[in-house]
Order: C-alpha cells, then sequence, then structure tokens
C-alpha cells in the first residue's frame, strides 16, 4: 500500500484533495456533494498519478530513480494499471453523483493531469495543464452548490496562480534528469532562476489575490499571514531539493485558510 501511495505521488494528490476538501467545507455544498467532490478529487489524483509513473517508467529506469516503486521493482506494472483503471472508475461514480456540471470540472481537472502526462510536460505549455485544474478546482465546489455558478475571477485566477507556481517549483529538483531524456517543459527553458523568481512571483500573486478579491476589507490578521506568505515566497529563491515545492504547498494551504476566513 505505501509502494502504491508512492506511485500515486500521494503527497501531492492529499494536498489537492485538501484544498478542495476545504473549500466544499466553505461552500453551501449537501453533505453527500461534499464527500463526492473531495473523493472525486482524490480518485482523480491517484490515477494521474499512477499514469504519470507508468508512461515514465522507462525514462525513470533511465536515469535511475531509486525514489519509484516501479523502478525499483516494489510494485508490478499490472498491479498499477488495475488500481489506475479502478480509481478512474470511482472518480466517474463519484462525479456524478456531484451532479453534472460539477462532474465537468472534475473531468476537466483530471484530463489536464493526463494531458500534461502524455506530452504537454515536455513542451513550453506544459503550465497549461496546471493553470487549467487550479483554476476549475474552486468552480467543481461551486458548481455542486444548490445554485450552480462559476467561482468568481479571484478564486480562479488564484488557484491558476498558485498552480503554475507549482508546476515550476517541482520540477526544479528533475531538471537535470528531465533534460537528459528529453523533457524540456517551461522551467527547462527558462531555467532554474528563472523558475525561481517566477514561481515566488506568482505564489504572492496568488495570496494577494485572495486577500483583496473578496468584497470587504480584509481583516487585520489577513496581513500577517500575507507577511508568512512573502517570507515561504522568499524560500523559494534559497531553499533546494524539495523545499521549494513544500513551501509552495503551505502557502496553497495557507490561501485556503485564507479563502475559508476572508471568502
Amino acid at each position: 500500500m505505501l509502494a502504491l501511495f508512492a506511485a500515486a505521488h500521494g503527497g501531492p494528490a492529499l494536498a489537492v484533495t485538501a484544498v478542495g476538501g476545504l473549500l466544499a467545507l466553505r461552500g453551501d455544498l449537501h453533505p453527500l456533494h461534499a464527500v463526492a467532490v473531495t473523493a472525486g478529487l482524490f480518485t482523480g489524483q491517484l490515477t494521474i498519478g499512477w499514469g504519470n509513473d507508468l508512461l515514465d517508467r522507462r525514462r525513470d529506469l533511465a536515469v535511475g530513480r531509486t525514489d519509484k516503486p516501479l523502478v525499483t521493482g516494489a510494485l508490478p506494472v499490472g498491479l498499477v494499471g488495475r488500481a489506475l483503471a479502478w480509481a478512474a472508475l470511482a472518480c466517474l461514480v463519484l462525479s456524478v453523483l456531484a451532479g453534472w456540471r460539477s462532474a465537468l470540472g472534475l473531468f476537466l481537472i483530471t484530463g489536464a493531469g493526463h494531458l500534461y502526462n502524455l506530452g504537454l510536460k515536455s513542451t513550453r505549455w506544459s503550465w497549461a495543464p496546471y493553470a487549467c485544474a487550479s483554476g476549475t478546482l474552486p468552480s467543481v465546489v461551486t458548481l455542486a452548490e444548490p445554485i450552480p455558478h462559476w467561482a468568481p475571477f479571484w478564486m480562479t485566477g488564484a488557484g491558476a496562480t498558485l498552480g503554475v507556481g507549482a508546476h515550476l517549483l517541482n520540477a526544479l529538483p528533475d531538471l537535470a534528469d528531465d533534460k537528459r531524456t528529453g523533457v524540456r517543459g517551461l522551467p527547462h527553458r527558462i531555467g532554474e532562476r528563472l523558475s525561481r523568481v517566477l514561481a515566488a512571483l506568482l505564489l504572492s500573486v496568488a495570496s494577494l489575490l485572495v486577500v483583496f478579491g473578496p468584497a470587504g476589507v480584509p481583516p487585520g490578521w489577513a496581513w500577517a499571514v500575507l507577511a508568512l506568505v512573502a517570507v515561504l515566497a522568499a524560500l523559494t529563491l534559497v531553499t533546494q531539493s524539495r523545499s521549494p515545492f513544500r513551501a509552495a504547498v503551505f502557502i496553497a494551504l495557507l490561501d485556503v485558510v485564507l479563502l475559508v476566513a476572508v471568502g
């Protein structure tokens, strides 16, 4: 089970699910719809993670990725394929339970992840699936409400900028291995330094949208949260390995807290 979780990129999958779950709690959703949206997000993210490792197996073998269960032999390919199929079926059923409008959003998020895996990751448009999926996430919740509607622009913009920033930071530790196997997404084309700077800028913009987007005057404590976001964004410029991505995830969670409290 731990190997399956690792192959599904469990950490990012749980982070996306947590964001969706908190937004569902904030929204005016029937409990069944809130559960369906959250579980649908999780199962969809599982399919993306398993699909990524299945498609990248040869590439990961070529660069000796010891952190990949499909490379080390901890997981058979057939088991991951079956898990992906069952997760996809669960995602379909749960999406339907959330309502057809919300289901379209869930399909868009999951589909964007698979398009990234299938080839967009190696193009200058590698950022687009992240922008699409993260920008759509708030609307998956609002479209499941009794009066379905698209999320306001500031929520969509905050989600999209957070997603692109996370993409830039997540790619940094693997830039060298990716280049060896022909992967040249946006972070590879603009380089490590510019990726860090652009990611910090995008994450800061996302936080500003969350604080100043809703109607009314932001509460005083929101400024303290913005100060913490500024510190975390600065860390993305000076830290190494996976630390920038973890900082990005923490910023995303802070923004969700702001959404729940301020929005």
